[in-house]
């Protein structure tokens, strides 16, 4: 049985009443409590948001169709993982350079070619931050990376198909590097060589 499609409806947009900061450390991290009205007049006195840098992702593949990942300890995490490429966005700077810079100073590599892949909110509900995701083709060393990180840091070249491997496996722990890889596949139709 065919069904019919729905038309969507126009859902309203809840109002921000007033703000209160509870803890700030920029440029890494404020958590504040707003007071929100819901459309149908309700009105949420807590709703707490949390605002994160914005930070670049990089998926990048060398000249013979490797992914540069780097696998390192993450505090976060509380193990060690791989991870694409990608830092923080610096205030001012359009996420495209901050990626570029990022993929250099992290594994020393530099890419020809670019493509913007999205912008995401990592959580929807209480925001943390916009993730900037990038593909960058033809990647070659250029330079001992630079990062200047507290992290030890292992630049590891894998094929599209081990990577699709670890992701299945679990060893990418971070939400936001197994979304990188995931929207660079889908960008790819399928292999990100």
């Amino acid at each position: 049985m065919k069904r019919k499609a729905t038309k969507a409806r126009t859902l309203r947009l809840w109002r921000t009443l007033a703000r209160r900061e509870l803890y700030a450390a920029p440029p890494w991290i404020t958590v504040s409590v707003e007071t929100v009205r819901l459309p149908d007049g309700r009105v949420v006195p807590d709703y707490h948001q949390i605002q994160l840098s914005e930070y670049a992702s990089v998926v990048a593949l060398t000249t013979d169709g490797r992914v540069i990942l780097q696998r390192q300890y993450r505090h976060g995490l509380r193990r060690v993982s791989l991870l694409v490429p990608g830092g923080m966005v610096e205030k001012g700077e359009p996420p495209l350079r901050a990626a570029r810079r990022e993929l250099l100073e992290e594994t020393g590599y530099r890419a020809r070619r670019w493509r913007r892949l999205g912008t995401f909110v990592p959580n929807s509900n209480y925001g943390c931050g916009r993730a900037h995701v990038f593909l960058a083709r033809d990647a070659r060393p250029v330079a001992a990376p630079a990062s200047g990180d507290l992290e030890e840091v292992e630049t590891v070249l894998l094929s599209p198909a081990a990577v699709r491997r670890m992701l299945r496996r679990g060893e990418v722990a971070s939400l936001s590097t197994a979304a990188a890889l995931a929207i660079a596949l889908d960008h790819t139709r399928g292999g990100i060589a």
